[in-house]
């Protein structure tokens, strides 16, 4: 690492640079970073800090998040949305991104995490390795999220409306039938009334043909 090659005293020049940037204010770090790195970098309004947070510290966060413990993921939560806020920079957005893209807690938001981690990957020289590891494997994990989220509310959809056109024809069968078995009981009950007039008349004429 370009690190591991630079002497003491280079060191210690890079170090007392950065802090006088950061406490004065200065928006020139592009041109520092490039006479450092060698690329490229924007500097825009965030903080550029060496040495971010270790991978550990990422994961070790979020398997407490993974906890079943309400009240230490809300607290995970609010402390990584107002780092990202009050003091934003690669690794304090990083590290809100993941905890949004982490599922199992009330605040998970893949949506919102996919968009802070395309951000920072638009400048991965910004982030240590490890981070721009991290952030590229849950960049991808929150993008398949979100199209396995879609395709279940898709065949839910598919599903709900196939049950409403069953659920619709099994009630117009029914309308069907009970309207032929009305039908059929009119049919009956005239039937009957007739079958009644019919014997009427006969037992009237036989009547008749005794009296005679």
């Amino acid at each position: 690492m370009l690190e591991e090659s630079l002497t003491i005293p280079a060191k210690r020049l890079i170090a007392a640079t950065l802090i006088a940037a950061v406490l004065s204010g200065c928006t020139q770090t592009r041109g520092w970073l490039d006479s450092v790195r060698g690329k490229d970098v924007a500097a825009a309004d965030e903080q550029v800090l060496l040495g971010g947070p270790a991978a550990d510290d990422y994961l070790a966060e979020l398997s407490e998040l993974s906890s079943n413990d309400p009240a230490l993921q809300a607290e995970i939560f609010a402390d990584s949305q107002a780092g990202a806020q009050l003091t934003p920079n690669p690794s304090t957005k990083l590290r809100y991104a993941l905890v949004l893209a982490t599922p199992g807690h009330p605040e998970s938001d893949p949506q919102q995490a996919q968009s802070i981690l395309r951000e920072l990957m638009a400048q991965p020289a910004l982030m240590t390795p490890s981070e721009v590891a991290l952030a590229t494997i849950y960049l991808k994990s929150t993008e398949e999220l979100i199209l396995l989220s879609s395709e279940t509310r898709r065949l839910r959809a598919s599903t709900d409306r196939a049950q409403s056109t069953e659920a619709a024809a099994v009630s117009q069968r029914l309308a069907t039938v009970e309207a032929e078995n009305r039908r059929l009981r009119r049919e009956l009950e005239d039937a009957e009334d007739k079958l009644d007039a019919i014997t009427s008349i006969e037992r009237s004429i036989r009547a008749q043909d005794q009296d005679q």
